[in-house]
């Protein structure tokens, strides 16, 4: 499995963030040199990469993870980043610096499985792209609960993350009625699969390979469904023989309490009002629609 994760989900910048923003590049550059030598903190995908890595210290002979540093920094102004991922002891060797440049190009070269960013342009690029990538909340500071890094918790939304949003498209478009009818009348037929399906199917055979009995690593479904809907969902993992440990159908609650105490070191949700109001609790990432999806919606629309 190949992760692929941006300097700014990995450590916390969000005053040299700032810096670039308030002052442009060469102020952001300058600072950085300067600092070479200060550890940066953790950032928002930190505990995640460290539980990943750790899943190679039970492999027998080959890794199962190897994670990736992509980044649009210079390579001359990444130093700061490879002093702490050697500060922190992860197992990163190889990177992707493009000095501003896309990194598109890059994602599909290293057949990335997973990317993690703040910058909107690069994770929409990897979702053209048939990549699950999600937008990283870096905004909020989650009160996360302290787990070992030995155990890994990923948490997703149904609709439009692991399914297709064509069941979403008839609850916006239609209401709760219409969208409930709908997974009643075809609650046999599988969905579609979404932008992280083969992601989830990653994972599960991860587990298969881990072994049943104390898996590492645990998933769980996280969705806005209830009864009758949660059966559609239940005979799509079941036809796409996957494995998910823990389902919630909250039927409208709010997230972020279970996602709390479900543990998750990441959250994958299509909707900002949820990974906002997650990323308080636990670290949230945004997926967005695909530029070809919403073609769809709107030719199926009629615009």
């Amino acid at each position: 499995m190949v992760i692929g994760i941006s300097s700014r989900a990995l450590f916390d910048l969000t005053k040299e963030n700032e810096i670039f923003e308030r002052e442009g590049l060469e102020s952001y550059c300058r600072y950085q040199v300067e600092h070479e030598q200060d550890i940066l903190k953790p950032g928002p995908g930190f505990r995640l990469v460290k539980a990943l890595l750790h899943l190679n210290e039970l492999a027998d002979n080959d890794d199962l993870v190897e994670v990736i540093i992509m980044s649009r920094n210079s390579p001359d102004t990444s130093l700061r980043v490879f002093n702490a991922i050697a500060h922190y002891g992860l197992d990163i060797t190889r990177s992707v610096l493009v000095s501003g440049a896309s990194l598109a190009p890059y994602l599909s070269a290293f057949h990335t499985d997973l990317f993690l960013s703040a910058c909107e342009e690069d994770v929409q690029s990897a979702i053209d792209s048939g990549i699950a990538a999600g937008i990283i909340c870096t905004d909020q500071t989650p009160q996360v609960i302290p787990m070992p890094t030995s155990e890994i918790r990923i948490a997703f939304d149904g609709d439009a993350v692991l399914f297709a949003d064509e069941s979403e498209a008839i609850y916006k478009q239609q209401g709760l009625d219409a969208f409930e009818e709908n997974e009643r009348v075809h609650a046999r037929e599988p969905l579609a699969e979404g932008p992280f399906a083969g992601f989830l199917k990653k994972l599960s055979n991860l587990q298969r390979k881990l072994g049943t009995q104390d898996c590492p690593v645990r998933t769980a479904l996280v969705t806005s469904r209830s009864a009758p809907a949660h059966e559609r969902v239940i005979r799509t993992m079941r036809a796409w023989n996957v494995r998910v440990d823990e389902a919630f159908f909250l039927g409208g609650l709010e997230k972020k309490d279970f996602l709390k105490a479900f543990g998750a070191q990441i959250f994958f949700d299509d909707q900002k009002i949820h990974t906002q109001s997650a990323a308080v609790e636990v670290p949230a990432a945004r997926v967005p629609y695909s530029h070809a999806g919403a073609m769809k919606r709107l030719e199926a629309l009629g615009g």
